[in-house]
């Protein structure tokens, strides 16, 4: 059988072998490079383990730690042996896979005695045993009554909740040791894959670390993000007023027909943060006249300035809010990156000089002519729209790069008030498979581009590497200057895009290099029940991207 191996786009050999071999063998035998730590190979633009047996003609991509598919490849099988590792050391333990936090997994291990910083360097050397000792990590794709008696005779009744709503026949088992786990993604074929980690103790749980997308082969310097653990430790206790931990959790809510009471008490919660950070900022609003939003794409930051432009009224002050995305430079002055696209994440996109200005003259309670940015043809227009900051009033400035002090070097930082949004999302598969933060991000967006903007599910997924580096360059690194910090997830949410983005998916082709992403993301919104949207108030911000909002934009 003819085989064509591709790197960066081009194939880089064609060579014929017996049908039976596996991607690892031909790696080894042809000696393929890899940039970074590899994980998967993709099979005809299909993700597979690298010892899968080929059995006709094809052509092969190795992939590695620096593919954004590769790395989560990484995490999944790194929490595997953490898992494992834990159930080995500890007795009668429960390990939670929570959120991520630092490049790492939060996690905690329930035991009979609370973890302490010993059993967390015990527990390290456990895992670099398990990586030098090279156990195999088996897959195989079960039917689903297979799978549901494979975790029946574990006891597992959290996975089995999980299936019993899982719309497709078949679905990916791991075996490592005695352990058994599904997975969205194809794991690494043994133990040895995962040389880099590190585990950071931060009570009552552990970080379990692994390369970053700016670091794909080692571990990045720890860096303790105490606003970020904060958010997350909240919206935790919003997950058990809800009752909501799992997937599963949130489909009974569905089939029992509590989803409408579900869906009030979020919405609830979300206006009780608002209303307490436009009370923080009446509290300073004698010092404080500028109130600076940012956070990372499809946050809902336009959303929630509108909804606490409200909050502030209700609180006997009046507001402006101005968008950071009016003042883009011309589309022909805008800095382009590496592969020669334009850069719409770089603060050099945005006329950092006239943002300043506007600021000043309106903090003086001058009158100003507002921009309009015509995405339509790439340049900023006067549509002779004229604002003046009330007396007494509240500047709301509202964009990615909203807290980096280049964009308000005018003002003083005593006189700003920062909030970041992000959608840290608090609903896990199950207790060992978590949603990342940037899948509900992404999927947000799908649905808002496709709904608002004309852009394919294909244009939005092929951007979305670009997206996530600006986030990771511009944004991310001011969440822990914020003086508040809202959480935009809402428990219910990929239930109601899961309408809108698996047909928007499924027009991705096969042929597609964004083919592997959209059909991990479909095999992961199947696991969800539709969630009615009739019952969603016209304020949410789960409207910004469904449409049927109250508010303009």
């Amino acid at each position: 059988m003819k085989i064509k191996i591709k790197k960066d786009n081009e194939i880089i050999e064609e060579i014929t072998e017996k049908k039976g071999i596996t991607p690892l063998e031909i790696k080894d035998k042809y000696q393929i490079t890899v940039d970074y730590i590899l994980t998967a190979v993709k099979v005809n633009n299909n993700l597979q383990e690298l010892t899968c047996p080929l059995k006709d003609d094809c052509t092969l991509e190795f992939i590695d730690t620096s593919n954004r598919l590769g790395l989560l490849i990484y995490k999944d099988s790194l929490s595997l042996v953490f898992i494992r590792a834990a159930h080995e050391i500890f007795q009668d333990v429960k390990v939670e896979i929570k959120h991520s936090i630092s490049d790492g997994y939060y996690c905690e291990v329930y035991s009979r005695f609370l973890i302490t910083e010993k059993d967390v360097n015990k527990l390290q050397e456990k895992m670099q045993e398990m990586v030098e000792a090279d156990d195999p990590i088996e897959g195989k794709l079960m039917n689903i009554i297979d799978a549901k008696n494979t975790f029946r005779k574990k006891d597992d009744k959290i996975k089995l909740d999980l299936l019993s709503h899982y719309e497709r026949e078949q679905i990916l088992v791991y075996k490592y040791g005695e352990f058994y786990e599904i997975s969205s993604v194809p794991l690494v074929p043994s133990a040895g894959f995962l040389t880099s980690f590190d585990l950071n103790y931060l009570p009552p749980g552990i970080i379990l670390r692994f390369p970053s997308a700016s670091e794909p082969d080692r571990i990045a310097t720890y860096k303790h993000q105490p606003n970020l653990f904060r958010i997350f430790t909240e919206y935790s206790r919003w997950g058990n007023i809800l009752d909501l931990s799992y997937v599963s959790s949130l489909n009974k809510k569905v089939d029992s027909y509590e989803i409408n009471e579900t869906i009030l008490i979020s919405e609830a919660l979300h206006e009780n943060k608002i209303s307490k950070i436009a009370s923080q900022i009446y509290e300073h609003s004698q010092k404080k006249k500028l109130v600076l939003v940012s956070g990372p794409s499809s946050s809902g930051k336009t959303t929630f300035s509108k909804r606490l432009a409200i909050q502030l009224k209700a609180e006997g002050l009046s507001s402006l809010k101005l968008s950071l995305d009016d003042y883009f430079v011309d589309r022909e002055n805008t800095p382009k990156n590496e592969e020669g696209e334009y850069d719409f994440e770089s603060i050099e996109a945005i006329d950092k000089e006239l943002v300043n200005e506007h600021i000043q003259r309106l903090l003086a309670h001058e009158t100003v002519e507002v921009p309009k940015f015509n995405f339509l043809k790439g340049i900023r227009e006067a549509k002779g729209h004229w604002e003046k900051l009330p007396e007494d009033g509240i500047l709301i400035v509202e964009g990615i790069h909203g807290l980096n002090s280049k964009l308000t070097s005018s003002v003083a930082v005593e006189n700003k008030f920062r909030i970041y949004v992000s959608a840290l999302t608090q609903l896990n598969l199950d207790n060992h498979n978590r949603i990342p933060t940037s899948d509900t991000r992404i999927i947000r967006r799908i649905v808002r581009d496709s709904f608002f903007r004309g852009y394919s599910a294909e244009e939005t997924l092929r951007r979305w590497d670009s997206i996530r580096q600006g986030e990771r360059k511009y944004v991310f690194k001011f969440q822990e200057e914020s003086d508040a910090m809202f959480n935009s997830a809402l428990v219910y949410e990929l239930g109601v895009l899961k309408k809108y983005a698996i047909p928007a998916l499924k027009k991705v082709s096969e042929e597609s290099e964004q083919y592997p992403s959209a059909l991990r993301l479909i095999k992961f919104l199947e696991f969800f029940r539709t969630v009615p949207e009739n019952i969603i108030p016209k304020t949410s911000i789960i409207r910004e991207f469904i449409s049927g909002s109250a508010f303009n934009y």
